[in-house]
């Protein structure tokens, strides 16, 4: 084997950049910093870090995870956890000027968890907080931050409009939806959430129809819940089936 000298190939930094959504107030959010350091000092940014050197991808990510929400990734060889997020592995970022201090890869994460808390800052941002991903992305404008939008840090807005992507296909085909809802759900809160997803209204009636239709989609808990006002609803949980067939197709808008 011919000799190999590292040294002969320029350094690089690999990071982690996570994508997580939430819906709140029946639209769906992302977690945003703003950085309290150079580059991009005072930009919104998505939170992630360096990976270490003892770690791998899949641990860098879980820890970010961690330190800006408080949750741990979802475990699926102990599918009885109720407190793990969704994450899976997105995307790889490498444009050799996406980051001006050096050359930095970036493999991004998504994660999603029903219902998150606010945030709390750390590392080197020195606030965070939950956006609406229209607001973030340019689609739309909200009164209380209008004066203070600005594009999001390195190639984060691409980052995010693939990690939403992502999630808005996704719901299309499997179960994803049920990560952003507790673990008894109704079908009403279920719904909202495909709303709040695509951006779009559906019929009530035939959503429940269809979701209640798809064998392994949804298991009746045996309980019932008021929380929404009105009569009591039926809860249910995730069944077992991983890909909707048929699938869940968006609307055209």
């Amino acid at each position: 084997m011919s000799p190999y000298d590292p040294s002969a190939f320029p350094p690089f930094a690999v990071t982690v950049d996570l994508v997580v959504l939430t819906v709140r107030r029946h639209a769906l959010c992302a977690l945003v910093v703003r950085r309290g350091e150079p580059p991009f000092q005072g930009s919104w940014a998505l939170p992630g870090g360096f990976v270490r050197t003892d770690e791998d991808l899949a641990g860098a990510a879980g820890r970010e995870l961690a330190e800006e929400t408080g949750l741990c990734a979802h475990d699926p060889a102990d599918p009885g956890a109720v407190n793990g997020a969704h994450l899976e592995q997105l995307a790889t970022y490498g444009d050799p000027r996406r980051d001006p201090r050096m050359r930095v890869v970036s493999v991004a994460h998504l994660v999603l968890a029903p219902d998150l808390p606010a945030p709390r800052a750390g590392g080197d941002a020195n606030s965070a907080r939950w956006a609406p991903v229209g607001e973030l992305l340019g689609r739309e404008e909200s009164a209380s931050d209008a004066g203070e939008q600005v594009p999001l840090a390195f190639d984060h807005a691409l980052i995010l409009a693939d990690g939403v992507e992502r999630a808005r296909s996704k719901i299309e085909y499997s179960s994803l939806a049920t990560a952003f809802c507790p673990p008894e759900f109704t079908v009403g809160e279920l719904r909202r959430v495909y709303e709040a997803v695509w951006g779009v209204a559906l019929d009530p009636r035939n959503f429940h129809r269809k979701v209640t239709g798809t064998p392994g989609f949804l298991v009746p808990t045996g309980g019932t819940t008021t929380r929404q006002g009105g009569r009591p609803a039926q809860l249910f949980r995730a069944g077992g089936a991983t890909l909707l067939n048929p699938p869940m197709l968006r609307p055209e808008v």
